[in-house]
Formats: structure tokens, C-alpha cells, sequence
């Protein structure tokens, strides 16, 4: 009998994802450079992705001095930046978040933890976002993606997937609070 030596196997750590690739026309201005508490917001949520421990930190859109992936098929909105991202990395979890949530926390991300489901959110919310990156995913994005019937939407891509909801916690409604406007923006900066 030989000796057995036990390998304890560490968990793959969880990949982040910025969503920034959007045409920002209702803000008039790319929602991803906008100034935050002395930082973009693009630099905002790669390092709130960052506190989380996430690795790697993708983007997607076209930025460069950052892990950005372009656009691999143009105006298809958050579901084709996510689309380009996951083509990127490897299968395993991942937390996605739009870049113009800048209320959004680390308790809020942690708490859409569960490595049972295809992807989790909170309810009537469609990021933040953990997502499990497998066959299944890749081939329903394509498939949403590259086809030309049904909508194209980060819900719809949920529904389908057969993700969970979770009820969102008291008070935390506040910040998911999504700047789309120039008047959201003054609301959430001032």
C-alpha cells in the first residue's frame, strides 16, 4: 500500500463582467466615463468587481487600458456584449454587472451566490447577474444572438435559461438604481 495523498482542489475563481458597451443615447454622453467619487464609473465597477476577488475583469465594449472584449456583433445590446465577453472565458461562475449602477454593493453581489442555478438575479431585476459560463449558456447565447426571432434581451436570455429569482432584499431597491439619464445621473451623483 502506498501512501495517499489527499489534493484539496480549490474552487476556480469567479470572473467579473462590466457590461459597458451600450451606445449610452440616452445620456448623450458614454455613461462608462462618467466622473464617480474622483474615478470613472467604468473603473468603479472593475474595482467593486475587484473587492469580490473576481478574476478575471472583463468589459465589454471597446476600451483600451482595460481587459475589454469589442462588440462581436454590433447593436445587439447588453445580451451581445455579454455574448463577447463569455466567448472569452473559460466555463465556470461568473458575477455580471452594468457599469451604470454605481449604488450597487459587494453584500448585494455576494448574496446572488449559488453555484446550483444557471444564473441568478434579484426579482424584476435583470443585473446584477451570477451566471454559471457552460455549454448550455454559451449555446443559448449564440442562439439569441445570432438568430433573428425572439427578443434579444438579458430577461428573456434568464427566462430561458431556467435562472432564479431572489426576492430583493429591504432597502436594497435604492441601489440598483440604473443611470440611464442625464437626470437619474443628477439624482444619484448630487
Amino acid at each position: 500500500m502506498g501512501m495517499s495523498t489527499t489534493t484539496r482542489i480549490e474552487p476556480a475563481p469567479v470572473a467579473g463582467i462590466v457590461l459597458a458597451g451600450g451606445l449610452s443615447s440616452r445620456m448623450g454622453q458614454d455613461k462608462a466615463l462618467l466622473r464617480w467619487r474622483g474615478r470613472t464609473l467604468l473603473e468603479h465597477s472593475c474595482a467593486l468587481l475587484s473587492a469580490l476577488g473576481a478574476q478575471p475583469v472583463k468589459v465589454s465594449g471597446d476600451y483600451p487600458g482595460f481587459d475589454s472584449v469589442p462588440d462581436a456583433v454590433p447593436r445587439c445590446g447588453p445580451l451581445g456584449g455579454l455574448y463577447s465577453v463569455v466567448e472569452t472565458l473559460a466555463d465556470g461562475p461568473a458575477w455580471v454587472v452594468p457599469v451604470d449602477m454605481p449604488l450597487l454593493d459587494v453584500s448585494l453581489l455576494r448574496q446572488l451566490c449559488d453555484g446550483t442555478a444557471p444564473c441568478v438575479t434579484y426579482s424584476g431585476e435583470p443585473v446584477p447577474m451570477y451566471l454559471n459560463i457552460d455549454g448550455a449558456c454559451r449555446s443559448l447565447l449564440f442562439e439569441m444572438v445570432m438568430g433573428t426571432d425572439g427578443p434579444r434581451s438579458l430577461r428573456m436570455f434568464q427566462r430561458r435559461l431556467g435562472g432564479l429569482e431572489l426576492p430583493l432584499p429591504a432597502g436594497a431597491g435604492a441601489r440598483l438604481v440604473n443611470c440611464n439619464t442625464p437626470r437619474q445621473w443628477e439624482e444619484v451623483a448630487s
